[in-house]
């Protein structure tokens, strides 16, 4: 405690760091994509695969490196990790599906000036707490154990 400042916890702080992250895969994964479709003609989907993987590959090595600071192996993280990504991106899709048409979220429509926040956009939202919450504590507890 510095000048009777609390500082935040270091699950906070990991949490904070896996947070930037994931923005950062964000835009990893979309940069590549734009930039296989766009300026290279790949295929859409062959260019949004490419894209997704880059974002897993930068993901993986940004978590084990900064976030976790894991001195584990390399190979048998890495396995464990993208085990992890599929479990929670299924979880996510579970998720989008189970509210979107199994229940009468999809008939919500909220408008917002210009723009309108639909079931499927809500569902997408509430899928992706979901992936987030999911994925940080498998990969904290499974594939960083430390």
């Amino acid at each position: 405690m510095a000048n009777g400042l609390k500082l935040p916890n270091k699950s906070l702080m990991q949490f904070i760091k896996y947070a930037c992250v994931g923005v950062l895969n964000t835009l990893v994964t979309l940069c590549v994509i734009y930039v296989c479709k766009a300026l290279f003609g790949v295929n859409p989907l062959v260019s949004n695969a490419i894209g997704y993987v880059c974002g897993v590959v930068n993901s993986f090595l940004w978590n084990k490196n900064w976030v976790f600071k894991s001195s584990g192996n390399y190979y048998r993280e890495a396995m464990i990790f993208l085990i992890g990504f599929l479990i929670c991106y299924g979880l996510q899709l579970l998720t989008v599906w189970l509210l979107s048409y199994e229940t009468r979220l999809e008939y919500f429509e909220l408008k917002i000036a210009a723009f309108t926040l639909s079931g499927y956009g809500l569902a997408t939202l509430i899928g992706n707490v979901v992936y987030t919450l999911s994925n940080y504590g498998y990969n904290k507890i499974i594939t960083f154990r430390g």
